[in-house]
C-alpha cells in the first residue's frame, strides 16, 4: 500500500500530475484543492492506492485531513474514487465539515456527479463525520478517527459512534474507545 509519495513535479494538470520520485513517475490523480497547494517542484503527497481487478490508481492529497475526507467517502455505498475526487474538488475539508453539521443537502447537490439521492445517502452515512474534523480551526483529530474506525468495525452506527464520542473526554484511542463503548451501552 503506498500512503505517501515524495518527488519532482515532471507534468502538472488541474486533475492529475505525474511525480518523479527516484526516476520512477508515478500518475497520481488529485483534486483541485490540491492542485493549488502544488506550488513548488519537489512537493510530498499524501496518497490513497486503489486496487481495482483492472488497474491501480493513486490518488494524491496535499493535506492528510483532504485524504480523511476521500476515503471516508469511499466508505459510502455507491460513491467511488471519481465522486468522492469530486467532492473533494469542490470543498476543503473544512467546508464540507459544515455542510455536514448543517446537513445542508443543496449543497451536497452542487457537486459534479452527486444527486439527491447520493446526497441524502451521504448525509445519513456521515453524520457525525464532521466530529472527525474537528479541534481548533477543523483539524483532524487522529485519536478521534481511531477511536471511530474501531467502534465502526465492531459493528456501531456511526450516528451512535458520533454520539459516544461527544460524550467523551479521553485523551488517547484505547481509552477513548473504552468511554464510548460504556455510553453505547446507554444508548
Amino acid at each position: 500500500m503506498i500512503v505517501g509519495l515524495e518527488g519532482v513535479i515532471e507534468h502538472k494538470e488541474p486533475t492529475l500530475l505525474h511525480l518523479n520520485v527516484g526516476g520512477v513517475i508515478y500518475e497520481v490523480f488529485i483534486s483541485l484543492h490540491t492542485y493549488s497547494l502544488l506550488a513548488s517542484e519537489r512537493v510530498k503527497v499524501h496518497t490513497a492506492h486503489i486496487i481495482r481487478e483492472d488497474a491501480q490508481q493513486l490518488y494524491g492529497f496535499a493535506q492528510k485531513n483532504e485524504k480523511i475526507l476521500f476515503e471516508g467517502m469511499l466508505k459510502i455505498n455507491g460513491i467511488g474514487p471519481k465522486a468522492a475526487l469530486a467532492i473533494c474538488s469542490t470543498f476543503t475539508p473544512e467546508q464540507f465539515a459544515g455542510i455536514i453539521s448543517s446537513k445542508d443537502i443543496n449543497a451536497l447537490k452542487k457537486v459534479p456527479g452527486i444527486g439527491p439521492k447520493s446526497a441524502g445517502r451521504i448525509m445519513v452515512e456521515l453524520a457525525g463525520f464532521d466530529a472527525v474534523l474537528l479541534n481548533s480551526g477543523i483539524t483532524v483529530n487522529t485519536v478521534t478517527t481511531e477511536a471511530s474506525m474501531a467502534l465502526e468495525s465492531l459493528g456501531f452506527k456511526k450516528d451512535q459512534i458520533a454520539k459516544a464520542l461527544s460524550m467523551s473526554t479521553a485523551s488517547d484511542t484505547s481509552t477513548l474507545v473504552k468511554e464510548a463503548l460504556k455510553q453505547l451501552q446507554k444508548l
